[in-house]
C-alpha cells in the first residue's frame, strides 16, 4: 500500500476530532441535532485550519444512511464514501478552475435533479472567491431558491471578495488560526500514534513554523521525519527550516544582560551557522523577549500547581529574572525598529548585528561597555550623551548622600511614607514601595503587604533593588519579604494621590471665590475651565 501523507491519514471525520474549531462545531452539531439546517453554509478563514475537513463532515452528517444527526456512524456506504471522497452527491468543486461563467451555469443546472444516493446533494466549493462577476450572478439565483434537496457549502479564505449579495444569503463561520500550544499538543499525539520520537523543542519549532495552521504542521511533520531519518531532534528540525535554535537565542539575552560585547558577537558568529534569515531570527528575538516581558509582569501566568515545566518555560523565567525590566523592554522596541531598518542595511546580517549593537550599547544606567568583534575593538566609557560643542564638560554631580541617622525617619509602620521619599529609589522599585505598607521590621526582616492591584511590580529584580535600597537606609543587612493583600493604611501612593486631589480642590474653590472671577462671569458669562487649573506649591 502506497504511502499517505499525514495531512490526509489523521484529517478529522467526526466533529469530536475537529482541533480548536469549538465554536464553529458547537454551531453546527445544534443546528444538525435540532433540524434547523440552512441551505448556505460559508466557511472563512486561512489556509489548513480545516474549512473543507468541517464541510465534509458536515456533508456525512446530512447523508448518513442511519438518518441527520451530529454523530454520523462512519461505517454506513454513505460515510466511508465522503471520507475516500467518493460519493456521488458530494460535489467538490475547485472554484479556481471552473471560474468562467458558462461552466458554473452548467453546474447550476444541474442543481434541479434530485440527489442519486443519498439524502441530499451537497455543492462544496472551494475557494468559491476566485468566481467571476458572472459566475456569481449564475449562482446567486440557486443560493436564493434552491430546491430543498441541495445544500452549498462555500469555503474561501479570502471572504472580502465575495459580493455581499452572497454573503446576505449564507451563514458564515469563521475559522480562527491555531495557536501553537494546541497545534504542538496535536503533534505529540499523532506523533505518538505513529510511534516516532521527537524533542519537544522540535516540536514546538515546527508549531510555531506553521503560523496557525494544523495541514502545514502535518506536513512539515512529515517532512521532519524524512529528514531526520524517522525522528525528531531540535537542531535537525531548525536546520530544515532554517531557524535559529531556542538556545542561541538564549545566549544572546544573556550576553546582552552581561554587558558582554565579546560573548554576543561570538553567538552572533555560531548562530549565522544556522541561520537562513536573520529576519526570521529577529523576529524570533522579539518573541522570546515578548515571553520574557509577560514572565516579568504576570509571573502567575506559568504552568499551574502541579503543571510540568518545559525546558522552553524554565529558561525564560531565568531570562525574567535576570534581565531587568526596563532593559526588555527597550530591547523589544530597538528590535521592533531593527526589523524595520533591515532592508536598508548593508546585507541582513550587518543589520541584524546593528540591532544587538544598540540594544548593548543604549542599556540604562551603563557606565562601562567593551565589544570585541572580530578584527577591531569597539570600547564605549560613557552612555550618556553630550552637547555637541562643549570642550569641557563638568563631571556629573555626585548622588546626593543618604540621610544621617540623627536625620532619617524611623523605619517603622507610621513613618513608612516619609521613608519611601527617603529612599535612593526611581522607576518600579520606587512604585513598589509607594503601593506598599509597612507591617513589620524586627531589625532584620522588612514586612511589606502590596496593594493587590500593583502585584505586577513583586518581580524578583524589582524586589532585589528595593532590597538594595532598605539595607543603604538602615546601614546594614535586611531581609525583605512582600505579600500581596489588601493593606488596612493608607499606601504612600494612596497617600499622594489623596493630597493632590484636596489640593486640586483647594485650588478650584479659591478660583471660584475669587471676587475678579466673580465678576467675570456676571458681566461677561464667562465660564471657569477647571481642568486648566493647577495648583502652585507655596514655594514656588
Amino acid at each position: 500500500m502506497s504511502y499517505q501523507v499525514l495531512a490526509r491519514k489523521w484529517r478529522p471525520r467526526t466533529f469530536e476530532e475537529v482541533v480548536g474549531q469549538t465554536h464553529v462545531v458547537r454551531a453546527l452539531v445544534n443546528a444538525l441535532d435540532q433540524d434547523r439546517i440552512h441551505h448556505a453554509f460559508l466557511f472563512t478563514g486561512t489556509r489548513g485550519v480545516g474549512k473543507t475537513t468541517v464541510a465534509r463532515i458536515f456533508a456525512k452528517c446530512l447523508n448518513c444512511e442511519t438518518g441527520v444527526s451530529s454523530s454520523p456512524c462512519g461505517e454506513c456506504a454513505s460515510c466511508r464514501e465522503v471520507d475516500e471522497g467518493r460519493f456521488i452527491d458530494l460535489l467538490e468543486v475547485d472554484a479556481a478552475s471552473r471560474a468562467k461563467v458558462d461552466e458554473t451555469r452548467e453546474l447550476m443546472d444541474n442543481v434541479q435533479f434530485a440527489p442519486a444516493r443519498g439524502r441530499y446533494k451537497v455543492y462544496l466549493i472551494d475557494e468559491v472567491h476566485m468566481f467571476s462577476g458572472h459566475s456569481f450572478n449564475a449562482l446567486l439565483k440557486t443560493l436564493e431558491e434552491p430546491p430543498p434537496h441541495v445544500k452549498f457549502l462555500l469555503a474561501t479564505t479570502d471572504p472580502q471578495k465575495l459580493p455581499v449579495t452572497v454573503l446576505s444569503r449564507c451563514l458564515q463561520f469563521n475559522l480562527k488560526r491555531l495557536p501553537a500550544d494546541l497545534i504542538s499538543g496535536h503533534l505529540e499525539q499523532v506523533l505518538a500514534g505513529e510511534g516516532v520520537q521527537a524533542e519537544n523543542e522540535a516540536v514546538l519549532t515546527i508549531a510555531d513554523a506553521a503560523d496557525g495552521s494544523l495541514r502545514d504542521a502535518l506536513s512539515l511533520v512529515d517532512q521532519a521525519i524524512a529528514h531526520g531519518g524517522g525522528q525528531l531532534a531540535a537542531g535537525d528540525v531548525a536546520a530544515m527550516l532554517g531557524r535559529v535554535g531556542r538556545h542561541h537565542l538564549t545566549g544572546l539575552l544573556k550576553a546582552l544582560g552581561q554587558g558582554d560585547g565579546k560573548a554576543l558577537m561570538g553567538g552572533i558568529d555560531e548562530m549565522a551557522a544556522e541561520v537562513g534569515d536573520f529576519d526570521d531570527a529577529l523576529s524570533a528575538l522579539l518573541s522570546l523577549l515578548q515571553k520574557v516581558a509577560v514572565a516579568q509582569a504576570v509571573p502567575q501566568a506559568g504552568p499551574g500547581e502541579g503543571g510540568e515545566e518545559s525546558s522552553e518555560e524554565a529558561a525564560i523565567k531565568e531570562l525574567a529574572d535576570t534581565l531587568p525590566t526596563e532593559d526588555v523592554q527597550l530591547y523589544y522596541q530597538i528590535g521592533v525598529m531593527g526589523r524595520r531598518d533591515l532592508p536598508y542595511a548593508p546585507d541582513p546580517r550587518a543589520g541584524f548585528e546593528m540591532s544587538l549593537l544598540r540594544m548593548l550599547a543604549f542599556r540604562p544606567a551603563q557606565s562601562q561597555v567593551s565589544i570585541a568583534p572580530t578584527g577591531g575593538a569597539l570600547k564605549r566609557a560613557d552612555s550618556t550623551p553630550r552637547p555637541l560643542e562643549s570642550k569641557a564638560p563638568s563631571p556629573p554631580s555626585p548622588p546626593p548622600p543618604p540621610p544621617s541617622a540623627a536625620t532619617r525617619p524611623e523605619l517603622s509602620p507610621q513613618h513608612w511614607p516619609q521613608v519611601v521619599a527617603a529612599l535612593a529609589l526611581n522607576g518600579l522599585p520606587k512604585e513598589l514601595a509607594a503601593n506598599s505598607v509597612l507591617t513589620d521590621f524586627d531589625g532584620e526582616t522588612v514586612r511589606l503587604l502590596l496593594a493587590p492591584a500593583q502585584a505586577q511590580l513583586s518581580g524578583a529584580k524589582i524586589q532585589e533593588k528595593l532590597a538594595e535600597a532598605l539595607q543603604a537606609y538602615v546601614g546594614g543587612a535586611v531581609n525583605l519579604r512582600i505579600e500581596v493583600g489588601d493593606p488596612e493604611d493608607e499606601t504612600p501612593a494612596r497617600r499622594r494621590d489623596r493630597e493632590s486631589d484636596e489640593r486640586q480642590r483647594a485650588a478650584v474653590e479659591a478660583i471660584e471665590n475669587d471676587p475678579n472671577v466673580q465678576a467675570l462671569q456676571e458681566r461677561f458669562g464667562a465660564k471657569l475651565d477647571q481642568g486648566g487649573i493647577t495648583p502652585v506649591d507655596g514655594d514656588g
